[in-house]
């Protein structure tokens, strides 16, 4: 499991950008660094930093994956046939904790891998708790009964900064289903992705 040692919102703030659109966000208050030299003029960034940039940017906005899994998923889909970066955004939304946080079962995207590892969410009717298991096209992801009452998810639901993508069908709300793999025009990132420059960072 991946676990964030440091404030998620000191993401936001190093980056500059509200990255999951949260009205918490520290970014909405101090729109600079963090740390005592967060408000000295910033230098020139190379191409490089351009780069490592947009990568730290994608793999933070999906819960801040091990860099051992992000550049596996990133080498699963060099191998797939098309748009890197497009499958790479493809596969990020396969996994089964942003399932479940596009589906609004958790406020945030550490929440969702949280309920995933404590058992609360099924797949197709089972019990699973690995946060970056694939869920296929087809697949029915829905909340056990304990989790139905959970105040986190209550909370979720209720969030009005987010809606259900269209990829992700709703069947009530405790259950929906993942229709397809999205492009990466369909995903409702609050700020612009750039998978394209994680690409060129790999392929360096």
């Amino acid at each position: 499991m991946s676990k964030r040692n440091a404030s998620k919102y000191k993401l936001d703030r190093r980056m500059g950008e509200n990255i999951w659109g949260r009205p918490k966000s520290a970014v909405n208050r101090r729109a600079y660094g963090p740390g005592q030299h967060g408000q000295r003029r910033k230098s020139k960034v190379s191409d490089f930093g351009i780069q490592l940039r947009a990568k730290q940017k994608l793999k933070g906005y999906y819960g801040d994956v091990t860099e051992k899994q992000f550049k596996r998923t990133y080498q699963e889909a060099a191998r797939i046939k098309g748009d890197t970066g497009q499958k790479l955004v493809g596969l990020l939304e396969q996994r089964l904790d942003m399932v479940v946080y596009r589906a609004k079962f958790a406020p945030t995207i550490f929440a969702a891998r949280q309920v995933v590892n404590h058992g609360h969410i099924r797949v197709n009717g089972v019990k699973c708790n690995i946060a970056s298991r694939r869920v296929l096209p087809g697949d029915v992801v829905s909340l056990g009964e304990k989790a139905k009452e959970m105040a986190l998810v209550i909370e979720a639901q209720s969030l009005p900064e987010r809606d259900i993508p269209d990829y992700v069908a709703a069947d009530g709300t405790d259950k929906v289903t993942f229709v397809r793999v999205p492009t990466l025009d369909e995903v409702p990132y609050p700020v612009k992705m750039e998978p394209n420059l994680v690409v060129e960072f790999y392929s360096r």
